[in-house]
Protein backbone atom coordinates (compact mmCIF):
# COMPACT_ATOMS: atom_id res chain seq x y z
CA UNK A 1 0.00 0.00 0.00
CA UNK A 2 1.38 3.52 -0.89
CA UNK A 3 -0.12 7.02 -0.58
CA UNK A 4 -1.88 6.79 -3.86
CA UNK A 5 -3.79 3.34 -3.08
CA UNK A 6 -4.82 4.52 0.84
CA UNK A 7 -8.43 6.32 0.64
CA UNK A 8 -9.13 9.38 2.22
CA UNK A 9 -11.59 10.17 4.95
CA UNK A 10 -10.87 13.79 5.08
CA UNK A 11 -9.74 16.67 3.22
CA UNK A 12 -6.44 17.26 3.66
CA UNK A 13 -5.16 21.14 4.29
CA UNK A 14 -2.02 22.05 3.23
CA UNK A 15 0.97 23.62 5.62
CA UNK A 16 4.35 24.44 6.06
CA UNK A 17 5.48 24.04 9.55
CA UNK A 18 8.28 22.77 11.71
CA UNK A 19 7.37 20.62 14.08
CA UNK A 20 8.84 18.75 17.34
CA UNK A 21 7.73 14.53 17.33
CA UNK A 22 9.25 10.91 18.60
CA UNK A 23 8.80 8.70 16.02
CA UNK A 24 9.06 5.23 18.06
CA UNK A 25 11.00 6.88 21.01
CA UNK A 26 13.99 8.89 19.17
CA UNK A 27 13.15 12.50 18.90
CA UNK A 28 12.90 13.94 15.77
CA UNK A 29 12.23 17.75 13.73
CA UNK A 30 9.92 16.71 10.69
CA UNK A 31 8.63 19.29 8.47
CA UNK A 32 4.77 18.83 8.44
CA UNK A 33 3.38 19.12 4.72
CA UNK A 34 -0.36 18.33 5.11
CA UNK A 35 -2.97 17.77 7.97
CA UNK A 36 -6.82 16.60 8.09
CA UNK A 37 -8.57 14.86 11.21
CA UNK A 38 -7.57 11.64 10.13
CA UNK A 39 -3.64 12.36 9.81
CA UNK A 40 -1.02 14.43 8.06
CA UNK A 41 1.97 13.85 6.04
CA UNK A 42 5.52 14.65 6.77
CA UNK A 43 8.73 14.78 5.80
CA UNK A 44 12.34 14.36 6.95
CA UNK A 45 15.48 12.15 6.70
CA UNK A 46 15.62 9.54 4.56
CA UNK A 47 15.10 6.56 7.08
CA UNK A 48 13.68 8.15 9.66
CA UNK A 49 10.49 5.89 9.84
CA UNK A 50 9.27 2.57 8.96
CA UNK A 51 5.66 1.43 8.35
CA UNK A 52 4.00 0.40 11.69
CA UNK A 53 6.30 3.20 13.98
CA UNK A 54 4.35 5.28 16.55
CA UNK A 55 4.28 8.67 15.81
CA UNK A 56 4.26 11.63 18.43
CA UNK A 57 3.90 15.40 17.41
CA UNK A 58 3.44 18.50 19.32
CA UNK A 59 1.86 20.87 16.12
CA UNK A 60 1.76 24.56 16.81
CA UNK A 61 1.86 24.01 20.78
CA UNK A 62 -1.29 21.16 20.31
CA UNK A 63 -0.68 17.89 20.93
CA UNK A 64 -2.01 15.85 17.81
CA UNK A 65 -3.55 12.32 18.51
CA UNK A 66 -1.10 9.78 18.93
CA UNK A 67 -0.36 7.83 15.15
CA UNK A 68 1.25 5.35 13.46
CA UNK A 69 3.23 5.73 9.75
CA UNK A 70 0.96 4.13 7.24
CA UNK A 71 3.58 4.54 4.75
CA UNK A 72 6.91 5.82 3.41
CA UNK A 73 8.49 6.96 0.10
CA UNK A 74 12.05 8.70 0.73
CA UNK A 75 11.55 11.04 3.26
CA UNK A 76 8.04 11.48 2.89
CA UNK A 77 6.12 9.76 5.10
CA UNK A 78 1.94 9.33 6.13
CA UNK A 79 0.84 9.07 9.61
CA UNK A 80 -2.99 8.08 10.22
CA UNK A 81 -4.03 9.30 13.76
CA UNK A 82 -5.18 6.96 16.28
CA UNK A 83 -8.21 9.43 17.12
CA UNK A 84 -9.44 12.72 14.91
CA UNK A 85 -7.76 15.79 15.83
CA UNK A 86 -11.33 18.43 15.73
CA UNK A 87 -12.10 20.62 12.72
CA UNK A 88 -12.05 23.96 15.20
CA UNK A 89 -7.93 22.96 16.20
CA UNK A 90 -7.29 22.27 12.82
CA UNK A 91 -8.74 25.69 12.02
CA UNK A 92 -6.63 27.29 14.96
CA UNK A 93 -3.54 25.02 13.69
CA UNK A 94 -3.68 26.33 10.31
CA UNK A 95 -4.49 30.11 10.73
CA UNK A 96 -2.18 30.36 13.05
CA UNK A 97 0.60 29.39 10.93
CA UNK A 98 -0.26 30.58 7.67
CA UNK A 99 -1.93 28.41 6.20
CA UNK A 100 -5.88 28.55 4.44
CA UNK A 101 -8.67 27.49 5.55
CA UNK A 102 -10.57 24.10 4.18
CA UNK A 103 -13.22 25.62 1.07
CA UNK A 104 -16.17 25.51 3.17
CA UNK A 105 -14.64 27.60 5.75
CA UNK A 106 -13.68 30.15 3.47
CA UNK A 107 -17.09 29.68 2.32
CA UNK A 108 -19.05 30.47 5.43
CA UNK A 109 -16.41 33.71 6.07
CA UNK A 110 -17.64 34.82 3.09
CA UNK A 111 -20.79 35.53 4.14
Amino acid sequence: MNMHTLPRAAERRPISLMVKSRVQSRVIYVDMIDISEGGCKIKASNGFASIGDRVTMKVGGINAPLGTVAWVEGRIAGVSFEGEMHEAVLDHICTANGADLSPEKQRFNRL
